[in-house]
């Protein structure tokens, strides 16, 4: 197993693990991933810091939503480790003033003791009104169950005080694949075209019939797409 290229994997907002088993079972054959725990801080620079003193010192880098904060941290900080770049329903813009305020009222809400996780009525703003019901929307309810709401208040804080990550576009110097899901209501594919412009050499897919979580609403073709990303060059 030796030719396995190691695979470093960033989830998202409320996500754990499981947001990546679909690609940790498909790709085993020509990777080695390790999934990064990212809520148990609450800045992108801290979370940056934890995953890459867990990872080796090259790896291919796989990162979406939050997790695309994180990468563009990772590159701002030790470029040299990283082989090749996926960046997955994420945004190299800050939130506009409508999404930090909706973020501060979150906040505040688990400050009254109101941590709910994700509720149905919030599920389909994640996922395509086809995977609302049924096990895509179970496995991300228990994933924000299991995040909690210390790990949720965390996280997003970190979002909050992220920086603009426009200018590491272009240099990013590595083979980069980009996908988004084409109901994406959280980063369109607006945001994904923005990133592709600002890469030289990226490559972009869009993913009919998913909405935030391509890796687990459209696991086969997600993983299809890693698996040549992880063959390119």
């Amino acid at each position: 197993m030796s030719g396995r290229a190691p695979l470093l994997l960033l989830p998202g907002l409320l996500c754990t693990a499981r947001l990546w088993q679909a690609q940790i079972d498909a790709l085993g054959d020509i990777a080695q991933p390790q999934v990064a725990d990212l809520a148990q801080d609450d800045t992108i620079g801290a979370m940056a810091e934890r995953a890459l003193a867990a990872a080796p010192a090259h790896f291919a880098l796989a990162a979406l939503s939050m997790g695309g904060y994180v990468a563009f941290e990772i590159l701002r900080r030790a470029p040299e480790r990283v082989t090749r770049l996926a960046l997955i329903a994420t945004s190299a813009r800050p939130d506009s003033p409508e999404r930090a305020q909706q973020r501060s009222r979150g906040i505040a809400a688990i400050g009254r003791g109101r941590f709910v996780g994700v509720t149905a009525q919030l599920l389909p703003s994640l996922v395509h009104a086809d995977h609302v019901d049924g096990p895509i929307g179970a496995i991300v309810q228990s994933m924000a169950r299991e995040v909690g709401a210390e790990g949720y208040l965390r996280q997003q804080a970190a979002i909050l005080g992220r920086p603009d990550s426009g200018p590491v576009l272009a240099r990013i110097k590595v083979p980069t694949l980009i996908v988004v899901g084409e109901d994406d209501r959280l980063t369109p594919p607006a945001e994904a075209e923005a990133m592709h412009a600002g890469i030289a050499g990226s490559v972009l897919h869009r993913l009919d019939t998913c909405g935030h979580l391509p890796p687990l609403e459209q696991p086969a073709r997600t993983s299809a797409l890693m698996r040549d990303w992880l063959r390119a060059g």
